[in-house]
């Protein structure tokens, strides 16, 4: 008995000097991170753990509703961009649904919308180059195994808060993006133009 509360002491003194390292390496560096940062990597980190697919945390899924054809949800998306002063940066046709790929099996559909707002991706990339792996911003319309189809597009909360924070004015704008890509997969979702 005594074994095993000796074994449980030197565990639990272990974990408290572990505690205390973490707390002292990195909580001065979370707390120069914007207020919501924690919060989302924990998120994302629950989301991994139960799906076990990383980039399924971060990205929105929305099917298409019954009779909303592939290409009303592409024209609904480019309404919306435009509508909020994003231009089309890019439409391509990955592959057409029924296509016999090198191999010889079927294609579903996929296509990819890219949409910018010039301006706003300029002032993000001088703050910092890396913006620019993210750019521009893209929608995927894919036909699922199941037959359905479905919009895709990056969840951008760790973009707006995931590091130090933004500037208000930069805030803006990223809030701004976001909302766009998000008001367009819903949109498209059900066809309003």
């Amino acid at each position: 008995m005594n074994a095993l509360k000796n074994i449980l002491s030197v565990i639990g003194a272990i974990a408290l000097i572990m505690t205390i390292y973490m707390g002292l390496s990195i909580g001065p560096k979370a707390a120069k991170l914007d207020p919501a940062a924690m919060g989302l990597y924990m998120q994302m980190a629950e989301d991994v753990m139960n799906t076990g697919d990383a980039a399924a945390s971060m990205v929105k899924v929305v099917p298409l509703e019954e009779g909303v054809s592939p290409e009303d949800a592409i024209e609904s998306i480019k309404s919306v961009a435009v509508a909020n002063n994003m231009i089309i940066a890019g439409d391509v046709m990955m592959f057409k649904s029924g296509e016999k790929d090198h191999a010889g099996n079927l294609t579903r559909h996929v296509q990819i919308i890219s949409l910018c707002n010039k301006q706003i991706a300029r002032d993000f990339i001088d703050y910092s180059k890396a913006f620019g792996a993210f750019m521009p911003c893209r929608i995927m319309l894919i036909e699922g195994k199941d037959g359905g189809y479905y919009l895709t597009t990056m969840k951008l909360d760790l973009m707006i808060a995931g590091g130090h924070p933004l500037t208000p004015e930069m805030k803006e704008m990223a809030e701004h993006v976001a909302k766009t890509m998000y008001e367009a997969v819903d949109k498209a979702s059900r066809g309003d133009w």
